[in-house]
């Protein structure tokens, strides 16, 4: 494959900005292979934004000859206050449902198992214990010369606004973040928007100390089901545009505003009945966002539909999708029901997988 058709694949569905294409070719031109890393706290089930949107992006770095890896962030969730801050649970969940919950959504990506069990599986306690003082050092180092001010600025990574009231083990969050780079040997750190700050100070650390500088990809966060600052515990306090942004995407806290991998269909058919969808309104609507998301981004979108109402179509590509929406040639429930068929065939690899596996979703329980 030439480089440039790699560059797409990094490129491609739902991927918002590369910093920076020219250092991604750069990297492609000395490595066959280069490592890549995503982050993610160990909290609860795993839904679409997390599972389906990470696996079908780990489809596309490996067909670019990537070699992926999945960090379990366990102590970041612990920091965090994630499963009530018990580390014991917390680990348990890691190596158990949730890495079992990421290998699910992989297979629904459409890896097959064999390459599905080549994306490396990490727990940061494990590295932090294998590499010891070398880790702690670079976090220290981090901390050390990065001002309180921009610590809390990146601290909108953890899912927190800058104006909550947060423990002083979050300010070194980041700086574990960076570290985790760095002890990854990562050459591209991916993650959504959410985490652009984070990446910016990594790269921007690498220099100075003259360490590997990543590559940083960040794709669109998946909105919630539910509409703009409608999420549970949304908007209201936000006053930035990370914040509002944290806001709004799909959080497994309400779930009524999202759709978790192993949803059974009626379950994924009630909750898309109940969503945000207001006819003729493209823009912010989370059922367009995940038309583009899943199905559009490797295939046309089938619309089947009674000839009174105009018949069965095949919509081909994101603009043609807007345009006959805002048009209103396009209602609200067909393309609800369109989506959910979609959703409903791409994930039954993962409900099947936990059909086999029942004891390992009781853990998220």
């Amino acid at each position: 494959m030439d480089i440039q058709s790699k560059i797409d694949l990094v490129r491609k569905g739902s991927v918002l900005e590369v910093l920076t294409e020219d250092e991604l070719r750069a990297l492609f031109e000395s490595k066959t292979h280069p490592s890549h890393y995503i982050g993610f706290e160990i909290s609860g089930k795993v839904h679409l934004g997390t599972g389906l949107c990470t696996a079908l992006k780990v489809k596309d770095f490996m067909d670019a000859g990537i070699k992926p890896t999945i960090f379990l962030a366990d102590y970041h969730a612990y920091i965090n206050g994630k499963l009530g801050g018990d580390l014991e649970k917390i680990q348990q969940v890691a190596g158990g449902y949730f890495k079992s919950a990421m290998h699910a959504s992989l297979l629904a990506a459409g890896l097959g198992e064999e390459k599905a069990g080549q994306v490396r599986f990490v727990l940061g306690s494990e590295l932090y214990e294998k590499l010891g003082n070398e880790y702690w050092k670079d976090v220290m180092a981090v901390s050390k010369d990065t001002t309180m001010k921009r610590m809390l600025r990146c601290t909108t990574i953890m899912g927190r606004g800058e104006s909550d009231a947060l423990p002083a083990s979050a300010f070194l969050y980041p700086a574990m973040q960076v570290a985790d780079i760095w002890a990854l040997e990562a050459d591209i750190a991916h993650a959504g928007m959410d985490q652009r700050k984070v990446h910016v100070l990594a790269r921007e650390w690498a220099e100075k100390a003259k360490r590997k500088k990543p590559v940083a990809v960040h794709g669109a966060l998946l909105s919630g089901l539910l509409g703009p600052g409608k999420r549970m515990d949304a908007a209201a306090g936000a006053q930035s545009e990370d914040e509002l942004m944290i806001a709004n995407k799909m959080s497994k806290s309400n779930p009524d505003s999202c759709i978790f991998i192993h949803d059974s269909p009626d379950e994924i058919s009630r909750k898309l009945k109940k969503a945000y969808c207001p006819e003729k309104v493209a823009d912010d609507n989370p059922i367009i966002q995940m038309a583009e998301t899943f199905v559009l981004r490797d295939r046309p979108l089938k619309v089947e539909r009674p000839a009174k109402f105009g018949g069965d179509i095949e919509i081909a590509s994101s603009s043609e999708l807007r345009s006959l929406y805002s048009d209103a040639k396009l209602h609200p429930m067909d393309l609800k029901t369109a989506v959910g068929r979609e959703l409903v065939s791409m994930l039954e690899p993962a409900r099947k997988y936990f059909e086999k596996h029942p004891k390992l979703l009781e853990q998220a329980l």
